[in-house]
């Protein structure tokens, strides 16, 4: 038996399961803050760009959809400077969240990583048949992790990771309207607060079937408005099958359910009861692999939401493409 070839069979086969938790990164919560890009890795550099658009709508009896008439799922081009309002009476009013992010990651050591996300961000809102758009650079994510267990055998795989992160107020928390006014927080490109979470991610692996389990926890500060996001939790579970198309390309479909909980907006260290998260979302996902690149992309649909007087989330959407070396 050639174990030098085995180990590279094994080896090979653990980097392609654990490519597919790229996608996992564009799972966030855009409106409460929480931070959700928790990936298991192996000891493998990796440079991402990903794409991610998340819908709210089904204002008063309007329709329910992720993709809103009048809306646009990508960054709108009037948008790019500046803040933009136009009129329109025939469209169904909406929020969209959209983020275009460069994403990388290094290994100090074969268990201990560190991770950065630059993110350019565009949001837009109709109500009442009036638009605004603002675009501008995101607030910048850095996160650590440690990888506590990782067993590499030829057919089980286990892994688990805890870190922690920072977010930076990097971006612009003070777009107005054409009028002068302040965009309301949610609106802006930046938080303007300086938060911080922790993570824990487990992935398991058996044969061509495999599952990761992640959840974090975030701690939200307060901007110099006094405004802020309540402490906010995430949790994804991913499960996955690998399916091998000749002798370079595997593809491996997911299904993929994700939680969120936030109590909402806070205004002096007060929750104001406004913009409450509470919802489950689930969905496909798919990723292909060829050599050092991976493409991902994948749908998630709102499943069940609690009481709360933030419009329903209608689904989110994301593509990736990541380069590891």
């Amino acid at each position: 038996m050639n174990l030098s070839r085995t180990h590279y069979t094994v080896k090979r086969k653990l980097i392609i399961l654990v490519f597919i938790f790229m996608s996992t990164q564009a799972l966030a919560c855009d409106i409460c803050g929480c931070f959700m890009g928790i990936t298991p890795y192996l000891n493998r550099n990796n440079i991402s760009l990903l794409y991610r658009y998340r819908s709210f709508n089904g204002y008063n009896g309007q329709p329910h959809s992720l993709f809103p008439n009048g809306g646009s799922f990508f960054i709108p081009a009037k948008s790019q400077n500046s803040p933009i309002t136009n009129h329109d009476g025939n469209s169904t009013d909406y929020e969209l969240y959209r983020s275009l992010e460069i994403r990388g990651k290094y290994f100090i050591t074969s268990r201990f990583e560190v991770n950065a996300i630059l993110p350019y961000v565009s949001n837009s809102e109709r109500y009442n048949g009036y638009t605004s758009s603002i675009s501008g650079v995101g607030d910048v994510n850095f996160y650590a992790g440690y990888h506590l267990v990782q067993k590499m055998e030829s057919n089980f795989k286990q892994q688990l990771i805890a870190g922690a992160g920072i977010k930076l107020p990097t971006g612009k928390n003070d777009f107005k309207n054409n009028e002068g006014i302040r965009y309301s927080s949610l609106m802006q490109a930046g938080t303007g607060s300086t938060d911080g979470f922790i993570y824990l991610n487990y992935l398991v692996g058996l044969g061509k079937f495999g599952a990761s389990l992640n959840t974090s926890y975030k701690v939200n500060g307060k901007n110099n408005e006094d405004e802020g996001i309540a402490n906010s939790t995430t949790s994804f579970l991913n499960i996955f099958y690998t399916q091998r198309i000749g002798k370079e390309v595997q593809v491996m479909p997911s299904a993929q359910f994700f939680y969120e909980y936030s109590g909402g907006e806070k205004y002096k260290g007060v929750k104001s009861g406004e913009h409450v998260m509470n919802n489950l979302m689930g969905g496909l996902g798919a990723d292909v692999f060829y050599k050092n690149i991976a493409l991902n992309a994948g749908i998630q649909k709102n499943i069940w939401e609690g009481e709360t007087d933030h419009p329903m989330s209608a689904g989110k959407v994301y593509v990736g493409v990541s380069y590891n070396f």
